[in-house]
């Protein structure tokens, strides 16, 4: 696991109500990956819903808003989380004349501090549910398996694919739990595996999801793995691997690797 001490992770806090851009702190994506972008199998995106967004407008009166942040997979650097919530938090006795100005102010600084265009949209809070409702997508749910589990470290060899039998599907866990490679707080997620190939083993596939139950990496990195995983052992020629993390401290991370797609599809989990 690569060493985060240079972030700000773990240290005590100080906490800023008038914008500040300074406190955004990237962590280069090559420092875990240990590869460029151009050797990377897959495309995709890290997709944060920020639900703790809240700016003054010019007669002092609070404004707030829910922000979604789009960053290509391809970007040179991620954000530390505690670092935007610390961020975003900056915005909060700052005054602004329009919804517009924030998100100008918010794409700009995201993309400076990543070195790529990072996408930003804030909605308003009635009607933000209209955009994104709480849905599953169609598929099979492989959690209600009897099966007997004592390995908490990922294990790609669980993974395992007929080959005699090829197909289409989306199959889905809600029991992937990592942890923070720092603070080593649990982080939450359901993940969702769309693919065509070789039928995947649905026991094995479940016992590799739950041994990440003890690994430390960021969201991001654990995902790349489970994705590098399942490609290489399982072998399908198209795969599309989504996670969608629990908020912590108003923000939630979605990462989402893809053979085919760059972007994932659109819907929330009902845990988020």
């Amino acid at each position: 696991m690569a060493d985060y001490s240079d972030t700000g992770l773990g240290k005590d806090t100080v906490y800023s109500d008038q914008y500040d851009a300074s406190l955004l702190c990237p962590i280069p994506r090559a420092k875990a990956r240990g590869s460029d972008e151009a050797s990377l199998p897959f495309i995709g995106v890290d997709l944060w819903t920020g639900f703790e967004i809240s700016w003054l407008n010019t007669d002092g009166l609070p404004q707030l808003a829910i922000g979604e942040f789009v960053f290509p997979c391809t970007s040179k650097a991620i954000v530390e989380s505690k670092s935007f919530k610390l961020y975003l938090n900056s915005f909060i006795q700052t005054e602004y004349t329009s919804m517009q100005e924030v998100n100008e102010i918010l794409a700009a600084d995201l993309s400076a501090v990543t070195n790529s265009r990072v996408d930003v949209v804030l909605y308003d809070i009635g009607e933000y549910n209209g955009f994104k409702p709480i849905s599953e997508p169609e598929g099979v749910c492989i959690d209600k398996q009897r099966l007997a589990v004592d390995t908490y470290q990922p294990e790609p060899s669980f993974l395992s694919a007929n080959s005699n039998s090829v197909v289409t599907e989306t199959l889905f866990s809600h029991l992937l739990k990592t942890n923070c490679p720092v603070t080593d707080q649990p982080d939450w997620a359901s993940l969702y595996i769309n693919y065509n190939g070789p039928a995947i083993d649905r026991a094995g596939l479940l016992k590799y999801i739950v041994s990440f139950r003890q690994h430390q990496d960021f969201h991001e990195q654990c995902v790349e793995k489970i994705f590098t995983d399942i490609l290489e052992r399982c072998a399908p020629s198209e795969l599309s691997i989504y996670a969608r993390y629990m908020r912590r401290g108003g923000l939630d991370i979605n990462p989402y690797r893809s053979t085919v797609h760059s972007i994932p599809p659109s819907y929330r989990q009902v845990r988020q």
